[in-house]
């Protein structure tokens, strides 16, 4: 009997070792399922937490990007537009352009304006002579040559683009003779200034080389 209490003892104390060990082992096989499940979630959010991060930055290029595009189309809708108002600008300015130069001056009392552009350094002049002034650069004449030629045709006709000469016929500033030889410029010698003016000028030219030239033969001769 007490042989059989002692077996019975060692055999309780061998199966609780083992069911020890057992579930020892078990706990730690569920340790360690539990440990590498933690770790997959750590690893499937770390994973998660990553894809939202990127897709955040896609979205933040993506909104940069239409940002540009939409900045880009508005900058081309300006730049349009002011090339489009500059454009309306410069056709009025050249119909307002042909437009004044299609529509002669008005006369006054009979004669018509000069409407040239007038150098500065003729403005110390007034009238007919202030335009032969004008005309005789344009010519291309150096303005050295002026005080001769307001000398000839201040004897000739006083430069009045008026003045005639009943014997002889001779009219205007350059006192041409005939008169109408001047209509080889413009048909409205009678009362336009600069219409004389060119025709004497170009007179000069062919005949004295100069306004000089002209005013020094006059002096010798008394005609020009």
């Amino acid at each position: 009997m007490r042989l059989f209490n002692a077996v019975g003892v060692r055999v309780v104390s061998v199966g609780l070792l083992v069911a020890g060990v057992v579930g020892g082992v078990h706990l730690a096989g569920v340790r360690s399922d539990q440990r590498q499940s933690a770790h997959s979630r750590l690893v499937l959010q770390a994973g998660e937490d990553e894809a939202q991060l990127l897709n955040a930055r896609q979205n933040q290029v993506a909104a940069a990007r239409a940002w540009e595009r939409q900045a880009e189309s508005q900058a081309a809708v300006r730049a349009a537009a002011a090339a489009k108002d500059s454009a309306r600008r410069a056709r009025a300015v050249e119909k307002k352009a042909k437009e004044k130069k299609k529509t002669p001056p008005k006369p006054t009392n009979g004669t018509v304006p000069y409407s040239g552009p007038i150098p500065s350094s003729c403005t110390e002049y007034s009238g007919n002579r202030k335009t032969g002034c004008a005309l005789m650069l344009a010519g291309g004449f150096a303005i050295d040559q002026f005080p001769c030629l307001e000398k000839l045709w201040k004897h000739e006709s006083g430069w009045n683009h008026k003045a005639e000469n009943k014997g002889s016929g001779a009219y205007g500033i350059p006192q041409a003779l005939p008169g109408s030889k001047m209509g080889s410029i413009a048909s409205d010698w009678r009362t336009n200034p600069a219409t004389q003016i060119k025709w004497g000028l170009g007179y000069v030219k062919k005949r004295y080389k100069s306004p000089c030239g002209a005013w020094s033969h006059f002096q010798s001769a008394g005609n020009y």
